[in-house]
């Protein structure tokens, strides 16, 4: 399951697209919009995205974690929007039938991402507002 949304994340509906009786690991990461930046107080994030490529580019990104890892099913959902301190941005959800392939395949996905994936983040601060460049 991979989509964006405006809504808020649920993360037990999450857990059950990935839950299954193969799995003895199941991995989540959550990002969440934090409060400063670079010693700079946030205020909030926009973060925008050019919709069906950014979902098109994580499908190829979890393929790819499909083909290097023994991964049973996975999730990833980004939000768009405006999002406050405290919410989360995007959850990554991977299920393997081992821990370590879990932790590495989810590590991967975020990872990408963040460097190839068509979402732009928007800090907001009380002195203006800055687009981040992506992660290298």
């Amino acid at each position: 399951m991979i989509f964006l949304t405006e809504d808020p994340i649920d993360i037990n509906a999450a857990y059950g697209h990935i839950q299954t009786g193969e799995a003895g690991a199941i991995n989540f990461f959550f990002g969440v919009v934090r409060n400063n930046t670079q010693d700079k107080a946030v205020e909030l994030l926009d973060y925008e995205a050019y919709g069906p490529m950014a979902v098109r580019e994580m499908q190829k990104i979890a393929d790819e974690a499909c083909r290097r890892w023994p991964v049973l099913k996975y999730v990833i959902i980004h939000r768009t929007g405006t999002l406050h301190i405290g919410e989360m941005a995007v959850l990554i959800g991977v299920s393997t039938p081992h821990r370590g392939d879990s932790f590495e395949a989810t590590r991967y996905i975020i990872d990408t991402i963040k460097q190839t994936v068509p979402i732009w983040k928007k800090e907001q601060f009380d002195d203006g507002a800055v687009w981040v460049q992506p992660t290298p």
